[in-house]
């Protein structure tokens, strides 16, 4: 099975008590199940991790290229002023691998601040609004689906 990193940025473990009405009442866990099963039906293996860490998560980037792994990635917060994230992102794409950002409310239906992302010019895309679905669609973009 190819290997897909889902990797998670900050606040993204308080999921399902952090603003419901905008993410939704799913917690992390039942995001890392539905991405695992999502992504086993597409015939990959979805390893989904989260941190509030930024060098964590730009070490895990790193790895992906490494591991030539393809990458989904909600960035969270670190989207709009992460260039750490942003230059690791770039090294992701830069080899021929592909990194979908992905959001689980439309940034741009929110304040302003978030309207802007860092990670998006050096995505191979976005998707954004759609809940968890946005995960899947995500998967099922890097599956060929």
């Amino acid at each position: 099975m190819t290997r897909v990193l889902v990797l998670n940025g900050p606040n993204l473990g308080r999921l399902g008590v952090r603003e419901p009405e905008v993410y939704g009442h799913a917690t992390l866990a039942d995001l890392r199940s539905a991405c695992e099963g999502w992504a086993a039906a597409l015939g990959l293996e979805a390893d989904v991790r989260q941190t509030d860490d930024e060098s964590e998560i730009v070490a895990w980037l790193h790895e992906a290229v490494d591991t030539r792994s393809d990458v989904v990635v909600n960035p969270a917060a670190f989207t709009h002023y992460s260039y750490a994230l942003r230059d690791a992102a770039a090294q992701v794409t830069d080899v021929g691998l592909r990194l979908v950002e992905v959001h689980i409310s439309n940034p741009y239906a929110r304040e302003a601040f978030r309207h802007l992302s860092v990670v998006g010019p050096v995505a191979t895309g976005t998707v954004a609004g759609f809940g968890l679905d946005s995960y899947r669609l995500a998967l099922s973009a890097l599956a060929g689906a």
